[in-house]
């Protein structure tokens, strides 16, 4: 007899991405990304874990990847954030080669507050659907 056990956290979250409009979804990339970034501070300050340091760094730098890849390049403002993500995404590649993590506090701000406000647009068009029905 085969048993298929099922994350609860895992299937939470596949049910939140596949029902989340497109403001959303960025926000959850922005918390994704600081999340990695937070835990790769943590297991090098605290455990000098440098295999697990490297694999957050190199999921915070899909993430910003994916978020460069999302640009709608015909807005003068996608121009702004393809400059701010290809500033991060160079600082993660270099913190990552040399193990220097002194960058990524700056980085986490950076990123927490443009997650803030993907955040407030994602709440803004739920209420605006909501007042529409």
């Amino acid at each position: 007899m085969q048993r298929f056990w099922h994350d609860p956290r895992k299937e939470y979250m596949k049910s939140a991405v596949m029902t989340a409009g497109p403001a959303e979804l960025i926000a959850m990339l922005y918390d994704a990304c600081v999340k990695n970034l937070k835990l790769a501070m943590l297991s090098y300050e605290e455990r000098k874990d440098i295999c697990a340091t490297s694999n957050y760094l190199i999921k915070a730098q899909k993430i910003i990847s994916e978020l460069m890849n999302c640009l709608d390049m015909s807005y003068d403002l996608s121009k702004d954030l393809l400059a701010i993500y290809e500033f991060i995404l160079g600082q993660l590649r270099i913190a990552n080669a040399r193990k220097d993590l002194q960058a990524l506090p700056s980085l986490v701000g950076i990123l927490e507050s443009m997650g803030e406000t993907w955040h407030a647009v994602a709440r803004s068009q739920r209420e605006r659907m909501v007042a529409e029905c």
